[in-house]
């Protein structure tokens, strides 16, 4: 028996239409083609700098739903399969389908949207729904976000498109962050910002030594119980940097209570009027 009388031999037949081995062949070369090719590509696209390779990372998902459309496509068609006429008989199928499952393709396109714009990558320190995380996958219909908690979240992509979105890492990495912190009405106001510049000086992750970024203080109002004063820095420790600022309460205190500087709290002093019976 030839190559060509053995890949011509039927499996099995349904009326007009035959099953043969060439069919499986030709099914499991194109499987294995496009994954090999995909493979290929994602050598060549995935280079270059961390930001280049997450925006990277983000077409390439774009390109590998797009073979792999169109190798389903030519392998139901190989098959016998007539794309064409089944989206032409079902259309009113797909009308019913569509109307059930418009927030799942309401994701899909939103997916192709971030893909495509590129306006959130892999690696990105993103918020929302109040919930700051790294990007860890962009999937067509939903995206793992990796929370401060070493929790995956899955979030659904139209999220990202219809809702407000915080980017931390868009355009620069340096971001700044605030204390704010009350002091008793009888501090020394210069000594206090004194220390609160010295804290911020010590903290390793606190950006210092660059036109711009240094950190500052504000007097920022007289409150009810407390002179209010805001500490301003700049951080690349953008997914750590509630730490950041756990760390420099902790240094700010230590020296307020070193320098006999309190921290007021609020307090009512209540009279009592006595009435005559």
């Amino acid at each position: 028996m030839s190559i060509s009388e053995f890949l011509g031999q039927e499996l099995f037949s349904i009326s007009d239409y035959a099953l043969t081995i060439k069919n499986i062949v030709f099914i499991l070369v194109l499987l294995a083609g496009t994954k090999f090719l995909l493979f290929i590509l994602g050598k060549f696209i995935i280079k270059g700098s961390p930001e280049e390779r997450a925006r990277r990372i983000s077409l390439f998902q774009l390109v590998k739903y797009v073979f792999w459309v169109i190798a389903i496509s030519i392998g139901l068609e190989s098959l016998g399969v007539k794309i064409s006429i089944i989206i032409a008989g079902s259309a009113a199928l797909l009308v019913g389908i569509g109307l059930g499952l418009q927030q799942i393709f309401n994701d899909l396109v939103s997916g192709l949207f971030l893909l495509y714009e590129g306006s959130i990558k892999t690696r990105d320190i993103i918020e929302v729904d109040n919930m700051v995380g790294r990007v860890v996958k962009i999937n067509l219909r939903t995206s793992v976000i990796l929370t401060r908690d070493g929790v995956n979240v899955i979030v659904p992509n139209h999220k990202f498109i219809t809702e407000n979105v915080i980017n931390w890492s868009h355009y620069d990495s340096n971001k700044r962050f605030e204390i704010t912190v009350g002091v008793a009405y009888n501090s020394d106001v210069n000594k206090v910002i004194e220390i609160l510049l010295a804290c911020a000086g010590k903290h390793p992750k606190v950006l210092k030594g660059k036109e711009g970024f240094e950190p500052t203080v504000r007097f920022n109002n007289f409150g009810d119980s407390a002179l209010e004063f805001q500490l301003l820095f700049w951080s690349e420790n953008i997914f750590r940097i509630e730490t950041t600022r756990s760390d420099l309460r902790k240094m700010i205190i230590e020296e307020f209570r070193k320098n006999d500087i309190s921290i007021p709290f609020p307090q009512q002093d209540v009279y009592i009027k006595s009435v005559p019976s």
